[in-house]
C-alpha cells in the first residue's frame, strides 16, 4: 500500500513538473494579456469608442515599432524621445532613475555597446564556491559583476573584485541566462567550466 503511495505521488510530482515550463510561459503571456487589456479599457473608458481606442493603440505598437526599427539598425531616436530625455535628465530623482535603469536594459537587452556582456566565473559567497557573473562594469583591474540568483536572474548581488579574482567563462550572456533560469539542468558549457573550475591534479 505505502509503496503504492510512493509511486502515484512520484508520478504526480513528475506531471506537475512537465508541465510547468508550460504553465510559466501561460503565465507571462496572461500578464501580458492583462496589462495590454486594462491600458485598453482604461483609455476606452476615457474616449468611450471602441474604433477610436483601437486606433490609438495600432498608433502607439506602429510607432514604437518604428522606434525599434531606427534603434536596432543604428539610426539613433527620434526628435520627440531626445527632448523628453533632455527633460527628464533636468529633474532631481527622476533623472537618477532614468539614467540607471537605461544603462541596466541597455546591458541586458544588448544595446549598449559600450558595456560589456562578458561571462565569469567567481568565487561567490566563498572560496570553493563557483558562480557564473555578468561583468557590468569595470575600471582597470577592478571589476564590477553582478551575481544572478536561480531561478530570477534578476534578482542577485552586485560586488567588486580583483580582475585576478575572475575566471573568463566563454558561456554567452544567454547561456549564462539559461543555465540561471534552469537551476543548473541547461548548461552547454560544463566541459568547459570543468576544466577550467576543478583543480589541476
Amino acid at each position: 500500500m505505502k509503496e503504492n503511495m510512493r509511486k502515484s505521488l512520484d508520478y504526480f510530482l513528475l506531471g506537475i513538473l512537465s508541465v510547468l515550463p508550460i504553465l510559466v510561459v501561460v503565465q507571462i503571456v496572461v500578464l501580458i494579456e492583462r496589462l495590454l487589456r486594462d491600458t485598453f479599457l482604461s483609455v476606452h473608458g476615457y474616449y468611450e469608442n471602441y474604433w477610436m481606442t483601437t486606433f490609438l493603440f495600432a498608433i502607439t505598437i506602429l510607432a514604437l515599432s518604428f522606434l525599434g526599427y531606427r534603434v536596432r539598425h543604428g539610426e539613433g531616436k527620434t526628435y520627440l524621445i531626445s527632448l523628453l530625455e533632455s527633460y527628464l535628465e533636468k529633474l532631481p530623482i527622476l533623472s537618477t532613475v532614468y539614467r540607471v535603469s537605461k544603462k541596466l536594459i541597455g546591458i541586458f537587452s544588448g544595446e549598449s555597446p559600450n558595456k560589456p556582456r562578458d561571462v565569469v566565473y567567481v568565487e561567490y559567497p566563498k572560496d570553493g564556491v563557483w558562480v557564473p557573473a555578468y561583468i557590468t562594469n569595470h575600471h582597470g583591474e577592478l571589476y564590477v559583476l553582478y551575481v544572478p540568483t536561480s531561478p530570477n536572474p534578476t534578482s542577485g548581488f552586485t560586488v567588486m573584485i580583483h580582475e585576478s579574482k575572475v575566471v573568463k567563462s566563454t558561456m554567452t550572456f544567454e547561456e549564462a541566462s539559461s543555465f540561471i533560469i534552469s537551476v543548473g539542468v541547461d548548461f552547454a558549457k560544463l566541459h568547459d567550466a570543468a576544466s577550467k573550475l576543478l583543480p589541476k591534479n
